[in-house]
C-alpha cells in the first residue's frame, strides 16, 4: 500500500496550485491560509480549510469535481515540475515481477488525483488501482488502510500480509492501526527519528538501495 505524495513522486507544488485555484473559484473565497497537507486526506483537508476560511455553504463533493478539472488541464506540469523518488521505479519493478505482491494506492488524494499524478510519471501499470484506499474513502487516514485492505482480499479472494509505505507519522500509525506493516521513507519532511518514534517496524532514508527496500517490504511480518 503505496502512499503517493514524496514516498513515490512529488509534483512541484503543481497539485497545491489546482487546490488553491478550485477552492476560489468554488466559493468566491479568496485564499488566505495555508493547512499542512502532509499525510491527511483530501477530505481532512477540505474540512480544515473550509473552517479556516469561514466557508459553510459548500461541500466537498462540489469542491473535488472542480479540482479534479483544474488537476486534468495541469497534469501535463507533475513531471516537468517535480520528480519521482529515488529508487522508486526500481523496486515497483522488481515487486511487479513477483506473483505473491499486489500493489495499490492508499493516499490521501482522491482518486482521480493520484491517478493523474502516478500517470504523469508512466506508473499507472504497477498498480491495482481498484482496491486503493483514497482521499473520498474517509477523513481519517486508518480507514483508507482497512478499505484497501477488504478491497484486496474481496477482489483476489484470498487473506494479504498488508505493508504501508509512506513518508509522514499519519502514514505509519495508519499502518499500526490495522496491523499493517510500516515502512517509513524519510523522503518527505518527517525525520527518520520521527518516524521511529511514531512506531515504524522499518525506516529507510529512501529507496535508492533497492534489494534494502524489497527486504523490508516483503520479509517483516507484523507483531
Amino acid at each position: 500500500m503505496w502512499d503517493i505524495d514524496y514516498t513515490l513522486l512529488r509534483t512541484g507544488g503543481v497539485a497545491a496550485r489546482a487546490w488553491r485555484t478550485a477552492f476560489t473559484e468554488v466559493t468566491g473565497v479568496p485564499w488566505r491560509d495555508t493547512p499542512v497537507f502532509a499525510g491527511r486526506t483530501d477530505l481532512d483537508i477540505c474540512d480544515d480549510v473550509f473552517a479556516a476560511h469561514g466557508v459553510t455553504d459548500c461541500t466537498p463533493e462540489r469542491f473535488f469535481a472542480r479540482y479534479v478539472e483544474i488537476v486534468g488541464t495541469l497534469r501535463h506540469e507533475f513531471a516537468r515540475h517535480g520528480a519521482l523518488m529515488p529508487g522508486v521505479r526500481e523496486v515497483l519493478g522488481h515487486l511487479g515481477d513477483r506473483p505473491d505482491v499486489v500493489q495499490t494506492l492508499v493516499t490521501g488524494n482522491v482518486p482521480e488525483v493520484a491517478a493523474a499524478k502516478v500517470a504523469a510519471f508512466g506508473l499507472s501499470g504497477s498498480f491495482d488501482a481498484e482496491v486503493g484506499g483514497y482521499g473520498t474513502d474517509d477523513s481519517v487516514r486508518a480507514t483508507l488502510v482497512l478499505r484497501s485492505l477488504q478491497r484486496a482480499e474481496a477482489k483476489y479472494g484470498e487473506r494479504f500480509h498488508p505493508v504501508v509505505v509512506g513518508d509522514t507519522v499519519h502514514d505509519v500509525t495508519a499502518a499500526l492501526a490495522n496491523g499493517a506493516v510500516a515502512v517509513a521513507v524519510a523522503t518527505g519532511s518527517t525525520p527518520a527519528a520521527e518516524l521511529a518514534a511514531a512506531g515504524a517496524h522499518v525506516v529507510l532514508p529512501d529507496l535508492s538501495d533497492r534489494d534494502a527496500a524489497v527486504r523490508a517490504l516483503t520479509t517483516f511480518r507484523a507483531a
